[in-house]
């Protein structure tokens, strides 16, 4: 008999855990695809080679299906009570940020905020997962069938992470959203238990970033290779690097006297504070470094969207 208690109340307490396990933050986004079917995408100067990329503004202040569509993925999202970010209300956050954003630049080689308006979104966010819908209605007489895919990506490394695809029951309803709860209701678990595996590995061996270290030269006569005591800069930045990341965890890429590049940087999803964790906050603790004592470095830090930062020494 106490045995069976035992068992049951292990079983209550692995339940309870379960429902309280920190969840990923969500962003639902139209994708690629159906902002081209739609036209709205929009191109930009990617220094100096134009790049196509969806006009997400455009696209909800024009379709209502899109917001409606969003809107009900949302509400799937939250009643699985997993934390949102709205894409709309971020965007504004955007536009409010841009003006301030196109002033700032480096003082002396006028390196400037250089990020696609993607990356920026991303970064402003600060979603774990992006989900990426895509839908289309096809007819068969009087009745119509909707067809949707859902594609879960990793906001810092654009890797997929799950996916959902799915037709609802052909209808006589006129109304896409309708039958875009219908399609996507038997398979929204699955689809979720995928995000929280991935955000659960994520908690336990760190969130993969990329991070890299240049020297600007501005006749200082520092370099990657100068000696600080007894250990050049670069293995200061790699002993750092081995204190800093989840289990030591990082793959060096590229290492010379002007350039280091980390990839798979496992970064811990909260500071000690319980704050969240991003590159730029990471980055910016090993700026705090190199700014003190014995190095006395000018380091300036420039964000390439959610997932990767560049460290410039030499600049302010």
């Amino acid at each position: 008999m106490k045995r069976n208690i035992l068992i049951f109340s292990l079983l209550c307490a692995a339940v309870l855990a379960f429902g309280q396990a920190k969840k990923p933050t969500i962003m639902v986004v139209p994708s690629d695809r159906w902002c081209n079917a739609n036209g709205y995408v929009t191109t930009y100067d990617n220094q100096g080679t134009e790049t196509v990329i969806p006009d997400y503004t455009r696209a909800l202040q024009n379709d209502l299906h899109l917001r409606l569509a969003i809107a009900k993925i949302n509400a799937l999202m939250a009643e699985r009570e997993f934390p949102l970010k709205d894409l709309e209300q971020t965007l504004k956050m955007i536009a409010q940020q841009t003006a301030e954003d196109n002033l700032v630049q480096s003082k002396n080689s006028g390196y400037s905020l250089a990020e696609s308006p993607i990356d920026k979104l991303l970064r402003v966010a600060k979603a774990d997962i992006i989900i990426d819908l895509d839908w289309s209605i096809s007819t068969q007489g009087p009745k119509r069938t909707l067809t949707y895919i859902m594609a879960g990506k990793d906001a810092y490394t654009g890797m997929q992470i799950a996916d959902g695809t799915g037709t609802s029951q052909p209808s006589f309803s006129a109304d896409p959203i309708v039958l875009l709860e219908e399609a996507v209701l038997s398979r929204i678990d699955n689809f979720n238990y995928s995000l929280q595996r991935h955000f659960e590995d994520m908690a336990a061996n760190g969130r993969p970033v990329a991070l890299e270290i240049r020297v600007f030269d501005n006749g200082s006569g520092v370099d990657l290779e100068t000696f600080f005591g007894d250990q050049d800069l670069t293995e200061v930045i790699d002993g750092w690097m081995d204190n800093n990341t989840v289990m030591g965890r990082y793959s060096k890429m590229d290492g010379s006297e002007y350039v280091l590049r980390y990839e798979q940087v496992r970064i811990p999803l909260y500071a000690p504070n319980g704050a969240a964790m991003d590159t730029d906050r990471f980055a910016r603790q090993l700026r705090t470094l190199l700014r003190k004592e014995p190095f006395n470095l000018p380091v300036k830090i420039m964000n390439r969207g959610l997932g990767r930062c560049v460290l410039v020494i030499g600049e302010q």
